[in-house]
């Protein structure tokens, strides 16, 4: 009995060093796996971090004019904020305007400019730029949003090249004004002018009014005082004649 157990007991303590080694390369193999997930999560967290960054602001963003007409051209001043411990660069410009026809469809139209050579803002700094943009001549009167976009690019010192940023924005509110408002004006003003025609001209005839009286009166005591003296004059003369 005791010549069959040893091989029994050597057999146990074999499969258990056999097991315990399995898990000892497996834990070692698990952890290899984890310390490489790791990394490749931090790589990728530093990677993608300028695409992620707020790297502009626009911190004012007005037009040309207050109002605008149907077919005018106008222009889009706009100052963007670097607020990031590295240098940004601005590529490009946009305004989508949403307005409506004068058949009352809506539509969208964007206008943009590639600023070239791109705008570089130091870290902390403003610059301001211009975008243009055109209404059509049939675009309906009244208020109509614009959106307006910059394309930003972060400088990235580590990798020492230029990564794509979040696009700042801006709403504005532009007013373009009826057509028939000019008409109605134009309209206005020369009914003002005709007005003043009239009273001036009313003002005349009754200055010619006045003096036609005048000169009515005055002819009448004129009149008056010619036949008064012709009688005085003749019954002078009929009692200066001699008596037969």
């Amino acid at each position: 009995m005791y010549s069959q157990s040893v091989p029994l007991i050597h057999n146990s303590f074999s499969i258990t060093a056999e097991r315990e080694q399995r898990r000892s390369v497996y834990g070692e193999t698990k952890m290899s796996k984890k310390r490489l997930l790791i990394s490749l999560l931090t790589f990728l967290s530093l990677m993608t971090v300028p695409f992620a960054a707020q790297a502009a602001t626009i911190t004012a963003c007005t037009f040309d004019k207050e109002t605008y007409h149907q077919g005018e051209t106008g222009y889009i001043t706009l100052t963007i904020y670097n607020d990031k411990e590295n240098k940004i660069r601005v590529t490009e410009l946009s305004a989508t305007i949403n307005y409506f026809y004068t058949d009352e469809n809506v539509y969208l139209q964007k206008f943009f400019t590639e600023v070239d050579p791109p705008v570089e803002i130091g870290q902390g700094n403003s610059s301001s730029l211009q975008l243009s943009f055109s209404l059509p001549t049939n675009i309906a009167s009244g208020y109509t949003k614009v959106d307006v976009k910059a394309v930003t690019e972060l400088w990235s010192p580590q990798s020492d090249r230029w990564f794509a940023s979040e696009h700042p924005t801006y709403q504005l509110t532009l007013f373009i004004e009826s057509p028939y408002k000019d008409q109605l004006e134009e309209q206005v003003a020369a009914n003002g002018q005709l007005e003043e025609q009239m009273e001036e001209q009313l003002a005349t005839n009754e200055n010619v009014t006045n003096m036609m009286y005048l000169f009515g009166a005055t002819a009448l005591v004129f009149a008056a005082v010619t036949v008064f003296l012709f009688i005085v004059n003749r019954r002078a003369r009929v009692l200066g004649q001699p008596i037969a």
